[in-house]
């Protein structure tokens, strides 16, 4: 069974090393100022040309509070006025993108993150939604994953009727914890009661799944109390789960400095908290998909993984990785091709830009013949804790061992752990390896040496 999960004590200290969640690979960390505006333009012709579908990624950055844990990037404001000027420049964007597109290129896949999508009010959300439809060729009859990130204390039913109306079928609900003084130590409060309601309502409305956040490793946090959160989540009944580790890194990310240190679970606590929700959600009958997700086994994630199909964007797991992948407003990352490209970060950086007519494209990577194929090995086993050589071997027209000879040692060495199986014709990620994959992907990264693993979260 692809959902097998040996716990290991032993194997997971060793290997739970800091590294990236390969959301893309090179990872983001390899960006650079040297791709812009001309190397976007050049990627989306070619899109064009292959009539290639697409996935979009609007980002919403704003917040009414803020949540000492967050590392996204956004503004926090009870200004509901900040949105209208950005609204203003995310709409010229979407223009200057559309137009080197055709528009016979569908919309397979739309998602609205943030921050807070529903910051927005309906009349603006209506609006960005109307522009969307007008410039792509965005799906009517249900048929595309179209998602959006949602607050419950910033959602009730006439938001999600709404939500609905415009096309959204899929919803992505963070709660984090139910426990009132962990909810107070990182500034979320936010009763299960209103979880339920947006739940109840995303039902109702015939949404086609609801997925829900948890994060481990918060302040005050207990394996007992964390227990009885997952228990209260699992009687919500939602089709996906996803289970963060908690990184805690203050010197990067400004409102983690509010958290006092002092009150974080120790790494033995943490563990426990992980093994004890894995045991939860396996009773429950949800199947680990890999990197923190979980899935009911007639989810589209479990399917795709059952039948190797499975694949790996900035949008995390996804059935739509064969699109183009095209990021809009303040530092979303697109993936068009062989190029990722980033927009500024910063919000008056990325509005002047656009004020100037000109896109905010501020960094990026062309993808080169050697990371295209440790792309294709990583995207391998961290969608089907497997890889057949041949495969590589055909597709990139390589001698597997004799490319990745240096790494045999390192590969061996996890064999004889227990992590992988290794032969000359494969390598299979082991039921004790599958929470450590990425620790196996690591293996195959050209480019961790060079790195600060500081910039890491660690792999559990």
């Amino acid at each position: 069974m692809l959902d097998a999960i040996r716990w290991d004590t032993d194997l997971i200290r060793r290997y739970d090393l800091a590294g990236p969640r390969y959301t893309s690979y090179p990872t983001a960390v390899q960006f650079h100022s040297q791709v812009g505006t001309f190397d976007l333009f050049h990627a989306l012709r070619d899109s064009r040309k292959a009539l290639r579908p697409l996935s979009l990624y609007v980002h919403v950055p704003f917040c009414a509070n803020i949540c000492y844990y967050c590392a996204c990037n956004k503004v926090i404001t009870k200004d509901r006025g900040r949105a209208l000027p950005y609204l203003q420049r995310l709409e010229q964007e979407i223009q200057l993108i559309a137009c080197h597109l055709d528009p016979a290129q569908k919309v397979e896949q739309l998602h609205f993150g943030g921050g807070t999508p529903t910051f927005l009010s309906h009349d603006e959300l209506r609006q960005l939604m109307a522009h969307l439809r007008k410039h792509f060729n965005l799906l009517d009859d249900d048929s595309g994953d179209y998602g959006i990130e949602i607050d419950p204390r910033e959602a009730d039913w006439s938001t999600m009727g709404l939500l609905r109306e415009l096309g959204f079928n899929r919803v992505s609900i963070g709660l984090q914890d139910l426990d009132p003084a962990v909810q107070r130590a990182v500034n979320r409060l936010q009763s299960l009661e209103e979880t339920r309601a947006v739940i109840d309502a995303a039902r109702t409305l015939q949404f086609r799944s609801i997925n829900i956040d948890l994060i481990y490793g918060l302040p005050k946090q207990t394996p007992e109390n964390f227990a009885r959160t997952v228990e209260e989540v699992i009687s919500l009944q939602p089709d996906r789960l996803s289970v963060f580790n908690y990184a805690h890194l203050p010197e990067r990310f400004m409102p983690q400095r509010r958290i006092n240190g002092n009150e974080l679970p120790a790494p033995a606590q943490k563990l426990e908290m992980l093994e004890r929700t894995i045991e939860q959600l396996t009773a429950a009958g949800y199947r680990y998909i890999g990197m923190d997700h979980f899935a009911l086994p007639d989810d589209e994630l479990a399917i795709a993984q059952e039948e190797q199909t499975l694949q790996r964007n900035f949008q995390g797991y996804t059935t739509h990785g064969h699109c183009d992948l095209i990021g809009l407003g303040v530092s979303a990352i697109s993936q068009i091709g062989d190029l990722y490209c980033q927009n500024s970060s910063d919000l008056n950086e990325y509005q002047n830009t656009l004020a100037a007519a000109q896109l905010a494209t501020s960094r990026g990577l062309v993808c080169n013949a050697d990371d295209r194929l440790r792309r294709a090995v990583i995207q391998q086993l961290i969608c089907n804790f497997s890889l057949v050589f041949a495969d590589i071997e055909q597709q990139f027209n390589i001698d597997f061992q004799g490319y990745f000879g240096a790494l045999w040692p390192q590969l061996q060495g996890m064999a004889s752990d227990g992590l992988i199986e290794l032969d000359r014709e494969r390598i299979v990620v082991l039921p004790a390896g599958r929470l450590l994959v990425r620790s196996v992907c690591m293996v195959f990264d050209a480019y961790l040496e060079q790195q600060n693993r500081q910039r890491f979260s660690r792999v559990i």
